[in-house]
């Protein structure tokens, strides 16, 4: 077989066992409010733990991808992610539950530059784009964590023996597919931020990273909550499920979408759908209507982050991996700003209203993306 397809296989695998690992943290999140008696707001507190660690590990993983071969850091830092995944399972008070999804976010960042920066190098080898795909495995590494999550939740299976599942299932399988994917991808130049005014290619991009990270980790984080609470819906993570599964399918076919209409018009397709899902969810909030509003969400969202990375790779200031880095960062403020605000937002006015940060967010999509392509024509 081919080198470069058997990199991809490999690379694929990465992908579809992170969405796993992370859908199954985040199907649960709902059993956790529960279990440790959390309001709205102690919840949204609780989840700034995640863009604040994620935030730390931005400039070790930018080190870490510039300094070695990014299957290095990628192995060591999936590992870590999934003991992290399975502290949060036995985590028996808040300040254990606190430490347990500190290391779960910072592992995750790590392992998120890597394999990106993997893949983003990887797809200098292929003629046609190959990126959207990777997110579309991750996506639908996402939907089987929701699938088998569901099954957990039905059968009241407890939450650490479930995590810690998932967690060694996963474990095994990426020490086997490291030994498969790209090596040499170290860059020699382009590793070091470069200080001053602010590069516009960089800083447009990372404004709709941004925005795309308030929809989709709050999409993570509350469509659970949600379906639970305003639908009161028993088996609450079909929302998340919808979510995940309209974003997998969507995902698989973005590339050839991109390739057809441009990023320029992908972009306002995201963010009109994104839109019209959230207010379908919000106006109508009964089951097959959130569910359906859920689904476009999933679909709007879905080609923002894999065609973000994909242009902050052809940066001709910045290496890719560290290009990845500085684009993660905004992605982190958007964890950081997203999640929280719902949470304080719920808590204050109700869910359902707070769930409308999402059309904002969506809304502004469209005019920096038109930024970013204007730039491009000057």
């Amino acid at each position: 077989m081919d080198v470069k397809v058997t990199q991809r296989i490999a690379l694929s695998s990465f992908f579809f066992l992170s969405g796993l690992t992370f859908a199954t943290w985040a199907s649960r999140i709902p059993t956790i409010k529960s279990f440790f008696q959390l309001n709205e707001a102690e919840l949204g507190s609780l989840l700034i733990a995640m863009p604040i660690s994620s935030l730390i590990g931005v400039p070790i993983s930018g080190w870490l991808v510039a300094k070695f071969d990014s299957r290095k850091p990628l192995l060591v830092s999936f590992l870590l992610f999934n003991f992290s995944l399975m502290f949060i399972g036995f985590a028996t008070s808040v300040m254990s539950l606190l430490i347990g999804i500190s290391m779960f976010a910072f592992f995750m960042r790590i392992l998120n530059i890597s394999i990106n920066t993997q893949s983003i190098v990887l797809q200098k080898s292929y003629q046609k784009p190959i990126v959207g795909s990777f997110h579309g495995l991750w996506s639908l590494g996402g939907l089987f964590g929701v699938l088998f999550s569901t099954l957990m939740v039905k059968f009241h299976v407890s939450m650490g023996n479930h995590l810690a599942g998932i967690a060694i299932f996963t474990s095994v399988l990426i020490v086997i597919s490291y030994f498969y994917t790209l090596k040499n991808d170290r860059s020699t130049s382009g590793n070091k931020i470069i200080l001053g005014k602010p590069d516009p290619f960089i800083l447009t991009l990372g404004l709709i990273i941004f925005l795309a990270a308030i929809c989709e980790g709050g999409m993570f984080d509350w469509s659970g909550v949600y379906f639970k609470e305003v639908i009161k819906e028993e088996v609450f993570t079909l929302g998340y499920l919808s979510f995940m599964a309209c974003m997998a399918l969507s995902r698989f076919f973005s590339d050839k979408l991109i390739l057809h209409f441009g990023a320029k018009k992908t972009y306002v397709f995201s963010a009109v759908t994104i839109k019209i899902g959230i207010l379908t969810a919000v106006l109508f909030p009964t089951f097959w209507t959130a569910l359906l509003g859920f689904c476009l969400v999933g679909f709007g969202t879905a080609a923002i982050f894999p065609m973000t990375f994909a242009l902050a790779g052809t940066s001709k200031k910045y290496s890719p991996g560290m290009a990845i880095s500085i684009i993660s960062t905004y992605s982190i403020f958007g964890m950081f700003v997203g999640p929280p605000l719902i949470g304080y937002l719920a808590h204050a006015f109700g869910l359902q209203k707070a769930f409308l940060v999402f059309v904002i967010a969506g809304f502004l999509l469209i005019p920096i993306s038109r930024l970013f392509f204007k730039h491009q024509t000057q």
